[in-house]
């Protein structure tokens, strides 16, 4: 048996090891932190919040774009025993708002480019606001507020966790409030060490280069950073994505480890052979996609044209079950997601359990405990009287115990391997004195998996046209974050409702889905 210390996971460990190592590189600037430079600037902010009252369990909330201070802040918060909260930057300031008073953040961090949101905040509850790289009325600026402290570890460290946002049954997103670890930083018992761990058993570690091109407020990109850093890798940070830059960084970063959305891929095959092919993507040892079903005529190019290097899974925020495939794996099982990492059941409206190849909901035993923030209802509709627990999706297990996806988590819209819920925009929609009913929902789209649409139904037929789908598609955007709002709208002389005025969604989208395989799109 070994007798060598094992080193924490955690940023600490690795800066005081390798403190001039590279942990970040933004793809687009060429922008690099060390080790040391996150390590310290995260060890700054966490005295800061210290400082200003914040103890385990409160909360942090950031708005930005990606940037090179944001895995330091979330580290900050990390260290501190704190739950933080990373809000889509393309949110619209009602819907920045309700997340901050849902969740109760009184500290927020933002740049100048959220300028206009954040001027229509009410942040009377919001005590610490801090701004990167600029000014805003009544922020402080987060380099002179951090350069009083010293870029010692807290004598209090201990395990944070995220709180994400995500959209919920009654249309308005609802917060995933994970169980704080409240353990020392890098204790092997906490999740967050444990995902880490993960990670380093496929081989992640000091050497590795790993290209994060999607947004950072989303769960999967924002935990597999934090990941990386407890692990010693590098992170390119993307500030946008971009198919031909992503190819480039990987040559000219040897990027070993990547993870993207069937979106992303859509968009490398569509590069001219000429540039997907006069890149050196040798480096790429291992690259993992999620957020949405990749078609498998997609997933087939992208496999001949990198090799079997690419693995999938199938998780949710909410840390109730996923599934892993191999590239191997999925080439003698093209179209599964995987098999389940816990035991996984396909239920049917009565409740029984269904047999191979019989599609119901799918649910999972085990995960880890998690609640939807001030929503009990919602916590305790996705657990059985088994105390399975499902996120509502429709699937069937095979005979080999793979999982396939058939249908989506009730009507929610996944474009590009962002989660939409159409509700939102059928209520904005809904107030426009021209409609007297709407539909939003998803429809197959080439390049994002699916798009928005709505259908409505007009007080005044005849007002029916382009002219007017503009206007209602501008008045959507204008109270909701453009991707949540239709790309197109039709207009029908009536919805299909029964008589006590349930929607009847499903005979909507079936007319634009014919022909189509739901499970590929």
């Amino acid at each position: 048996m070994s007798t060598e210390p094992v080193t924490p996971l955690n940023l600490g460990s690795q800066a005081h090891l390798h403190p001039e190592a590279t942990a970040v590189i933004m793809g687009g600037s060429g922008e690099t932190l060390s080790y040391r430079q996150v390590n310290d600037g995260s060890n700054r902010f966490a005295r800061l919040l210290r400082h200003r009252g914040l103890q385990s369990g409160g909360h942090v909330a950031l708005l930005m774009e990606n940037n090179a201070r944001y895995l330091e802040l979330a580290w900050g918060a990390q260290r501190s025993g704190l739950y933080y909260t990373a809000l889509n930057s393309h949110l619209r300031s009602g819907e920045v708002q309700y997340i901050l008073d849902d969740c109760g953040a009184t500290v927020l961090v933002t740049t100048p480019a959220m300028a206009e949101v954040v001027a229509l905040l009410d942040l009377s509850n919001v005590p610490v606001r801090l701004v990167i790289g600029g000014t805003l009325p009544g922020f402080d600026d987060y380099a002179s507020a951090v350069a009083q402290f010293e870029p010692a570890p807290l004598d209090d460290e201990s395990e944070g966790r995220e709180m994400l946002y995500s959209s919920g049954t009654t249309g308005t997103p609802k917060g995933v409030r994970k169980t704080l670890p409240r353990t020392a930083m890098g204790d092997p018992d906490s999740a967050p060490v444990q995902i880490a761990s993960g990670l380093a058993r496929a081989g992640v570690g000091p050497g590795s280069v790993y290209l994060s091109p999607a947004p950072l407020y989303h769960s999967a990109p924002l935990v597999y950073c934090m990941s990386m850093l407890r692990l010693g890798a590098t992170v390119v940070v993307m500030e946008n994505f971009d198919a031909a830059l992503s190819l480039e960084l990987i040559e000219m970063y040897a990027v070993t480890h990547a993870q993207f959305v069937p979106t992303m891929f859509v968009r490398m095959l569509k590069l001219p052979a000429s540039e997907r092919h006069r890149h050196n993507l040798s480096s790429l040892r291992y690259a993992v996609h999620a957020a949405a079903p990749c078609p498998v005529d997609i997933k087939r190019q992208m496999l001949d044209w990198w090799g079997p290097i690419i693995h999938e899974y199938y998780a949710g925020t909410e840390d109730i079950g996923s599934t892993w495939i191999t590239a191997q794996e999925w080439i003698a099982h093209p179209g599964s997601v995987g098999r389940p990492a816990s035991p996984a059941h396909i239920v049917g409206p009565d409740g029984e359990e269904l047999g191979p190849g019989i599609e119901g909901t799918v649910y999972f035993e085990g995960g880890r405990p998690f609640e939807y923030h001030n929503d009990p209802g919602k916590t305790a509709s996705i657990t059985d009287g088994r105390g399975w627990r499902t996120l509502g999706d429709v699937g069937l297990l095979d005979e080999d115990g793979y999982l396939y996806l058939t249908d989506r988590q009730a009507h929610m819209i996944i474009s590009g391997g962002v989660n939409i819920y159409p509700q939102e925009a059928e209520n904005v929609l809904a107030a426009h004195p021209s409609v007297i009913d709407v539909a939003v929902f998803g429809v197959p789209d080439p390049e994002m998996g699916e798009a928005v649409k709505a259908v409505v139904q007009l007080t005044e037929p005849a007002s029916a046209g382009a002219e007017l789908e503009a206007e209602l598609i501008d008045y959507c955007r204008n109270h909701l974050a453009s991707y949540k709002c239709p790309r197109t709208v039709d207009f029908s002389s009536e919805l299909p409702r029964d008589p006590n005025g349930k929607l009847y969604k499903r005979l909507l989208r079936e007319r634009y889905w014919e022909g189509h395989d739901t499970r590929l799109l």
